[in-house]
């Protein structure tokens, strides 16, 4: 029954507290009774407080999440639909959702894929993600988002390696890096993250929803589309 749903929802919100638990009857007979015999009631309550939780999370930080570092985007920069993915190029499993992210810009061509750099795995994590918004200044960002996920990891060889096959133009970036232009963008970066209790890489935010991890293909597409339906 959906009162009783949206019940539990209120209740373990907080709503009204022990009084919410008296009015709504959930101590009766008849509210044990019912969720004894439907028991996956409980955990849909859950899932829908969680999801609640996501929204009032994500609402005041839209804005903000969903504007790109300049040139930092894959997919159509004017798509309707945006994904943010926060990523870390010392991360195994951000290399391995790299083809999922590419396969649903193909297969979606009103999605924009905003890039949170998110170095939190090593300090090469850091020196990757400077030269990646280096070359974002460039329009070079995809081409070196491509080449360093290529590499082994984000050793300073393979940057550099990366960034050649990028059409990076080495020495430009690197006076950026020394002049300190993209700390700020980074640490902000870090700050979304942490607000947004991320768990780790990758992650997304798209719509109303935050998916940790590499969660695949179909899980992020079922995302896309409740986003653009909604």
């Amino acid at each position: 029954m959906r009162w009783i749903i949206t019940t539990i929802v209120a209740l373990v919100a907080g709503f009204a507290g022990a009084a919410a638990w008296d009015y709504s009857g959930f101590g009766s007979d008849r509210m044990r009774a019912d969720l004894i015999a439907q028991p996956d009631w409980l955990p849909e309550a859950m899932n829908e407080y969680q999801a609640l939780q996501m929204a009032e999370q994500i609402a005041p930080l839209r804005a903000e999440l969903e504007a790109p570092y300049p040139g930092a985007v894959l997919g159509n920069p004017e798509g309707a639909i945006t994904l943010v993915e926060f990523s870390d190029y010392a991360c195994g499993y951000c290399r391995q959702t790299l083809a999922d992210v590419n396969a649903l810009i193909a297969a979606n061509p009103d999605l924009k894929v905003v890039v949170r750099e998110y170095p939190i795995l090593s300090a090469g994590s850091a020196d990757a993600a400077r030269m990646a918004l280096a070359a974002a200044d460039q329009g070079r960002f995809e081409e070196f988002h491509n080449a360093m996920f290529a590499q082994d990891g984000p050793s300073m060889d393979g940057i550099t390696a990366a960034a050649t096959a990028a059409g990076v133009d080495l020495a430009a970036a690197q006076t950026a890096i020394e002049a300190g232009q993209y700390e700020s963008q980074l640490q902000n970066n870090v700050f979304l993250g942490q607000t947004m209790r991320l768990s780790g890489t990758p992650a997304f935010v798209v719509g109303n929803q935050v998916l940790n991890g590499a969660v695949g293909a179909e899980r992020i597409g079922e995302a896309i589309a409740e986003a653009r339906d909604s």
